[in-house]
């Protein structure tokens, strides 16, 4: 069921067990329903009101793809900042257990607020959610969403248009790539407000001498119409 996220919350949501295996296995899982159609139609439709945003990026200008997205700026809206810190206190276990299985220093903190305060102490103080709008022939190419030394490992996009009557195409895409292999590619078909979550840099592999590290990169295909929004939910914050 969708949460109920009007009011700001800090509590876990319900990251089910097997969305959580499906994402330790494969590096991508989804949560359907996780906003809803009333929510999603409001965040959208606030991508015209730049007064909450700190900054715009035009894609082409910089070799992304096609189309653009804003960031959200200080203070976050109160579904966005809600829906951050349930995601991170329902994903930090997998994410300490990811750094431990890759032999990465560093552990993350139960609360979101105490693992931004250490993204801010090493100068990263910049809030990386973001609205993306996509048009017809847009497209966003294979990137990873890092932002400074202090790296979430799973980050969350959810689909605030309705394929097939909103836009056609636009399918979140997801390529990993292992070592001495070919790239695999994944493309995780969404309803509207369902989100994906999914590793942002590295994920660990179980192999015949343990555990080593995989990378994967996130894109989104070509529009073939109409108008995509789309919701990126990043935990850590960016120099």
């Amino acid at each position: 069921m969708p949460l109920n996220l009007s009011v700001p919350s800090i509590g876990s949501p319900d990251i089910p067990e097997e969305a959580l295996a499906e994402l330790d296995a494969s590096g991508y899982a989804v949560l359907p329903g996780l906003l809803s159609a009333g929510d999603c139609a409001a965040l959208a439709a606030g991508y015209a009101e730049p007064r909450q945003f700190r900054s715009r990026v035009v894609m082409a200008r910089h070799g992304f793809g096609r189309g653009e997205y804003q960031y959200f700026n200080d203070p976050l809206p109160p579904l966005v900042q809600a829906l951050r810190h349930r995601l991170y206190a329902g994903l930090v276990g997998l994410a300490n257990t990811w750094h431990e299985r890759m032999g990465l220093p560093g552990r993350f903190p139960p609360r979101h607020e105490d693992f931004l305060a250490r993204c801010h102490g090493a100068g990263q103080t910049r809030p990386t959610p973001l609205l993306l709008q996509y048009g017809e022939g847009d497209y966003n190419c294979l990137h990873q969403d890092l932002y400074g030394e202090h790296v979430f490992p799973v980050q969350a996009t959810v689909l605030l248009s309705r394929p097939g009557l909103d836009f056609t195409g636009g399918e979140f895409v997801l390529t990993e790539q292992r070592p001495r292999m070919q790239s695999r590619a994944e493309v995780v078909s969404l309803s509207q407000g369902d989100a994906v979550l999914f590793a942002v840099h590295q994920r660990p592999v179980h192999g015949s001498r343990g555990s080593y590290r995989v990378n994967l990169r996130h894109g989104v295909s070509r529009l073939r119409s109409g108008r995509r929004h789309a919701l990126g939910v990043i935990l850590h914050d960016a120099t």
